[in-house]
């Protein structure tokens, strides 16, 4: 009986898994002879005959209605990245989570003045995307800004390699490594397919370590859900078209519930008499609290905050280990959209801020050190 693409990849799994688990003596080849099985497994540097890929690319083929040769085949042009590997592997050691310092990575005046020109050339797209879908052209330049610095770092890694690395040989130590290389496996399929339907060169595609690609580096799955060709010319280029780029990041809020004109978030501080911050925290970054309910807790709103429409979330934002207290701020239902470009509350607030402060740049409008201390409404 023909083993399953599921039996091969667990039978994968598990040499991998045991060669991590091996004392440094049996790694060594001075010291031990490599079995077959552990000679096998090291001895893909292209996935041109690594039965697992193979198996895949058939399973693939089969289900999407594609070539089972041509996928075979340019799945075998993948090249093991160890590098990709190493980049993926946990940290070593833990890095107090710092919001300053992360924002001020990003608020900083390279990416202002790039931000300020990218927003001065492609004014015209900015506003049809704000105008068809009521996204704020801040926070398109503000994800754009933030992923790549307006296109000048959209990374040179081969996707092809990157994915087919993640999907087959994804590091075992990760604590999550079998969700994970699942995850890539998906990504590795959405990408072949949409290789095979575009007819692009699939060894040209560059983007970053983890396969995301163009100006707004988009995983292939979010490619084909929410690229648009938002210039009209035929063809979806988040690479080389900022207008496509605008367009789909746009689109990818809209996916997400984006509600025009809601605030992203809302200053709060706290009255000790009344304050329950275990149960303020408890949903995390998903809003859950009425105004009434939020404020019940021990949370104090401004008056634009009490007459919020929608539910709140109480945003911790830690700042590492300089003495000084984390920041909050109540997070909107518009907050959460935003994290699910990137699941991090952190990354949310930044390309929110980076955008404000490049609109405020062309205004000539002075901001506060941070707008977590304001009230925050993108427009429209």
């Amino acid at each position: 009986m023909r083993p399953t693409f599921a039996r091969l990849l667990a039978i994968s799994t598990i040499i991998s898994i045991a060669a991590c688990a091996l004392p440094a003596s049996a790694k060594d080849p001075k010291s031990i002879e490599k079995k077959p099985a552990q000679a096998a497994a090291e001895s893909f540097s292209t996935y041109a005959n690594h039965p697992v890929a193979n198996l895949f690319a058939e399973d693939v083929a089969h289900r999407r209605g594609l070539d089972a040769d041509s996928v075979r085949t340019l799945l075998a042009q993948a090249r093991k990245l160890p590098r990709v590997q190493q980049l993926m592997r946990p940290a070593t050691s833990e890095t107090a989570k710092n919001w300053a310092a992360y924002r001020a990575r990003f608020i900083e005046p390279v990416r202002l003045k790039a931000g300020q020109a990218f927003w001065q050339r492609h004014r015209p797209w900015l506003d049809k995307a704000q105008a068809e879908t009521g996204v704020p052209a801040s926070l398109i330049v503000g994800v754009i800004g933030v992923e790549t610095l307006y296109g000048r770092h959209m990374g040179d890694f081969r996707v092809l390699d990157a994915l087919a690395t993640l999907a087959f040989d994804f590091p075992p130590e990760h604590p999550r490594a079998a969700a994970r290389s699942a995850f890539f496996r998906d990504e590795l399929e959405q990408f072949l397919s949409l290789i095979q339907r575009t007819g692009q060169d699939a060894t040209s595609v560059r983007g970053s370590y983890a396969g995301a690609m163009g100006m707004p580096q988009f995983m292939p799955s979010s490619w084909v859900k929410h690229a648009v060709d938002f210039d009209g010319d035929g063809r979806v280029d988040l690479q080389g078209s900022a207008a496509d780029a605008i367009g789909s990041v746009a689109n990818y809020f809209v996916a997400f519930g984006w509600k025009p004109g809601m605030p992203t978030h809302y200053p709060v501080g706290f009255d000790g008499t009344r304050l329950d911050m275990d149960a303020l925290m408890a949903p995390d970054i998903l809003p859950t609290f009425s105004p009434a309910s939020f404020e019940a807790k021990g949370a104090v709103l401004t008056e634009e905050g009490r007459a919020h429409p929608g539910p709140l979330a109480l945003i911790e934002l830690h700042n590492g280990k300089t003495g000084q207290p984390a920041s909050y701020v109540a997070g909107t239902e518009n907050f959460y959209a935003v994290t699910r470009y990137n699941w991090s509350s952190y990354y949310a607030l930044a390309v929110i801020e980076l955008g404000l402060s490049v609109e405020a740049r062309m205004r000539g409008v002075p901001l506060p050190l941070s707008m977590s201390d304001s009230t925050t409404r993108l427009r429209p």
